[in-house]
């Protein structure tokens, strides 16, 4: 999650050094346009906003391989092992480690903590390494303890909601010889990847009714080929970066498919990385400016048209250009996040705002959320941003949902376990989900349907529309 900041993050100076160059072209000669938007027509918005999807969702988001916990067998080795591992055992990514939060043993804390908070949704993925381990080799208990997982769920009055992909691949599908035949374009990925679909939606659709096919594809294929971060770990790679965006989509459009032949009245969901993008220094014909907004839409303009919701995980606002991309993850202060993000509410109502205008879908957002230690900013921050995402339903913005990153502290990717964005914390001794102060701001804020008051800032936004 949150990924495109990566690309200009603490301990990305590489990406400066060598693309430098081509970064300076682009920006000086305009060679990169902004994305155009697709033509909607006032019959097919008004088709798209018949969707049912009930009640307004309160949620939380969560990933597997940040909370699942999993033991390694008598011989020593795990059961099953992702490009994330071959990552870390490269020395290029932060251990960590078997135990995380145990949400794969200890589900039934999960749950608990989202009742007591008063969550109406919950969004999980499943871990394709886990289910198949070996290429056409499932594992039918991995399967079974999903879909038990989706059950649970359910019989507490919590809407489940599957993520099929959130970020990571078996290892059966990394070429550590050859990266640009790795995870999206590998030559068996289509194929694997329809059997893999095919195998756990017919298994989970009594359960489940919400299918997000991918988590974030356009801002984890900028990170693993653009700056060398996340696996295949290839750097300013633009042709093989747009094969796999290419590719990404592709496989969404083959699982949505999938998904709605198993089960008609299936809500299919994208879940995008969307921070908000305006113009800063240094970039006089916009062109840094437009390939930020590429990242954000190139990948949800080839998938729009199969979701029934546009899903899309805000952060912060961001000024595209040299000059701040250098100062990204610096900044310190009330008006940052612990990881120098810039916290911009503003910036959420405009982005609601933007996507509904260019897609013309019902909305949620799948992930918002603060790493901060201080649990003053923590709550200010949320009720905050679900006010930008109230006012923006008044102003009748088509929102369907909002949901937190995340329930409980976790492994963060290349931040490890620094970035805290739980809103519990997980007892390291009983694996209790020990609540946070924010997390009854939460509460409180489900239970009244919203917050007493919108700030001034997101009433000016609104009035400006």
């Amino acid at each position: 999650m949150r990924i495109l900041t990566a690309l200009f993050s603490r301990g990305t100076p590489r990406l400066w050094r060598q693309a430098a160059l081509p970064v300076a072209c682009a920006t000086l000669t305009g060679c990169i346009m902004f994305p155009k938007a697709p033509t909607i027509t006032p019959q097919a918005r008004t088709q798209a906003a018949r969707v049912d999807t009930g009640d307004f969702a309160w949620g939380f988001s969560s990933s597997s391989w940040q909370y699942e916990n999993r033991q390694a067998g008598q011989d020593g080795k795990l059961p099953f092992r992702t490009d994330w591992d071959i990552l870390m055992e490269q020395g290029k990514a932060v251990p960590r480690g078997n135990t995380v939060v145990m949400s794969w043993s200890e589900f039934d804390k999960d749950v608990a903590a989202l009742k007591k908070i008063g969550a109406t949704h919950y969004r999980f993925s499943l871990e394709w390494a886990r289910i198949e381990p070996q290429p056409g080799r499932y594992d039918e208990a991995a399967i079974g303890r999903y879909v038990e997982m989706a059950r649970r769920l359910k019989a507490a009055g919590i809407e489940p909601v599957v993520c099929l992909w959130h970020f990571t691949f078996p290892d059966w599908l990394y070429d550590e010889k050859n990266p640009k035949r790795s995870n999206w374009l590998h030559p068996d990925s289509d194929r694997r990847w329809q059997a893999y679909v095919n195998k756990v939606v017919p298994r989970l659709k009594p359960h489940v009714r919400y299918f997000a096919p991918q988590n974030e594809p356009n801002g984890q294929i900028a990170t693993a080929y653009l700056n060398g971060q996340w696996p295949p770990a290839m750097t300013a790679a633009l042709g093989t970066y747009a094969a796999a965006v290419r590719a990404s989509a592709r496989q969404f459009r083959q699982a949505a498919t999938i998904i709605k032949r198993e089960r008609p009245d299936a809500v299919v969901m994208s879940v995008q990385a969307l921070p908000w993008w305006s113009n800063g220094a240094l970039d006089p014909t916009r062109a840094a400016y437009n390939g930020m907004m590429r990242m954000n839409f190139d990948h949800l303009d080839k998938i729009w048209d199969v979701c029934d919701v546009i899903g899309f995980n805000y952060y912060y606002s961001q000024k595209a250009g040299p000059i701040a991309a250098l100062g990204l993850g610096s900044h310190r202060g009330p008006n940052f996040t612990e990881m120098g993000w810039d916290i911009d509410p503003v910036g959420l109502y405009k982005q609601i705002r933007l996507v509904g205008k260019r897609y013309g879908k019902p909305m949620m957002i799948t992930e918002n959320g603060i790493a901060t230690k201080d649990e003053a900013q923590r709550k200010h921050y949320l009720e905050e941003h679900i006010a930008a995402v109230q006012q923006a339903r008044e102003d009748g913005h088509d929102v369907r949902g909002y949901f937190v990153w995340s329930l409980l502290d976790n492994y963060e990717w290349h931040y490890g376990y620094d970035a805290t964005f739980g809103l519990a914390r997980m007892n390291p001794r009983t694996f209790s989900r020990d609540l946070k102060p924010a997390a009854f701001t939460y509460r409180d804020i489900i239970r009244r349907g919203g917050v007493k008051q919108i700030p001034a800032a997101v009433l000016k936004a609104s009035q400006r529309q």
